[in-house]
């Protein structure tokens, strides 16, 4: 059976993307984005961090339970293809065609670059590995990584799949029974948040980004688990959703109190990273068990968003970065600054969206999106296509 709470909250999350890269904009430097605004604010940091522990975590769990049903309806060798075709397309139309203004606007906000767009694309615009060449994925690292994921666990998954008595889902299914054992996920978790993280810088450059492709991965495993034991997971989640925002609420709270408070040393690190996990972890399971009980229900707004959101998140840096450089240096206030710079961002990915890539067989492909015009509720699902 479909569940709509899924599609709505990676509809939600990655709605919630656009306003963290708007926010990026806005940010203290230290913070490193690609262009900022002439005036910079500290403040920015909390929303941010309290959204950033649990957004690309829930991503990644989301597209592992969207894994679980591409397979069940397909060999293994049918969904990678399918894969290749919905990840490894996009990603390259997007370095091609969709990243190198951003790089461009970087570089001609910086004084690195002289002459119109044209002179740069694309003469120069694939010359070399940015930051110091022009070639880069820039926002759409999560696209090579879950392709990475998808294929390199198939056999894995596989197996699962042929195997629903097999000891690990048995074991899975008993967690799932408790409200406090599905604590019992942070464990690695925290061993690789401890123990890789120090030694590992996040780069989203896929070679030798090891925390991040470690980390990711095991929670992309996580959701084809969490889904393969079917009820027993969302029963859980639904029924304790309000324990889990306690659990959330209180150690976002401590982990503010950790990083404000204390310097940084062995101590603080592993205390830190196991109320860090712990934190987004709850969060994860809060946002689970609200949208299981809130939104596990069809619409034709959901269809469209659903479909949308592919291209959205593909169009949408891209967007921001151009509208932003426009008003950098504008005596505007945040408020009015952060106003256009949302809205505006919506509106012309949408108009892009809906004019072009939606209605145009040829165009759709490059988007992820199938190459035909009629939309079905009951597409596979995966975190972004």
């Amino acid at each position: 059976m479909r569940r709509y709470d899924l599609d709505w909250l990676r509809v939600i999350v990655f709605m919630l993307l656009i306003f963290y890269h708007v926010s990026m904009f806005f940010v203290a430097p230290d913070w490193e984005w690609h262009i900022k605004n002439n005036v910079t604010y500290e403040w920015i940091k909390y929303p941010m961090k309290f959204l950033n522990q649990w957004r690309l975590p829930i991503l990644f769990v989301i597209s592992g339970m969207g894994t679980s049903y591409a397979l069940s309806k397909r060999s293994a060798g049918m969904f990678a293809w399918e894969r290749i075709k919905r990840l490894l397309l996009p990603l390259i139309f997007g370095m091609l065609v969709i990243v190198p203004p951003q790089v461009y606007i970087e570089k001609l906000s910086k004084g690195l670059i002289k002459g119109s767009y044209f002179d740069f694309w694309p003469s120069q615009a694939f010359i070399g590995e940015y930051p110091e060449g022009n070639l880069s994925w820039h926002h759409l690292w999560f696209i090579p990584y879950l392709l990475l994921f998808s294929l390199v666990l198939i056999p894995v998954f596989i197996y699962l799949r042929k195997n629903p008595d097999c000891s690990i889902l048995r074991l899975t299914k008993r967690i799932c029974q408790s409200k406090w054992n599905l604590y019992w996920f942070i464990v690695p978790l925290y061993l690789i948040e401890s123990f890789i993280e120090p030694f590992f810088e996040e780069t989203h450059a896929l070679i030798g980004d090891w925390f991040i492709i470690i980390n990711s991965m095991t929670l992309f495993f996580y959701g084809f688990l969490l889904i393969s034991v079917k009820e027993t997971f969302w029963n859980t989640v639904e029924k304790y959703r309000r324990t889990y925002l306690y659990c959330g609420l209180t150690a976002f709270s401590i982990l503010l109190f950790i990083i404000t408070v204390f310097e940084d040393g062995y101590t603080r690190h592993f205390i830190e990273a196991f109320i860090y996990v712990a934190s987004f972890w709850s969060w994860i399971l809060t946002l689970f068990g609200y949208a299981s009980k809130y939104l596990n229900k069809p619409s034709n707004l959901l269809n469209y968003c659903n479909q949308a959101v592919y291209p959205f998140y593909i169009l949408h840096q891209t967007v921001t970065v151009i509208l932003a450089y426009f008003v950098m240096h504008l005596e505007w206030g945040f408020s009015s600054k952060f106003i256009f710079l949302s809205a505006g961002t919506f509106l012309i990915s949408w108009i892009i969206y809906e004019f072009f890539i939606r209605r145009w067989l040829l165009i759709r492909p490059l988007f992820g999106l199938q190459n035909t015009y009629k939309e079905k509720v009951t597409k596979p699902y995966n975190a972004v296509s």
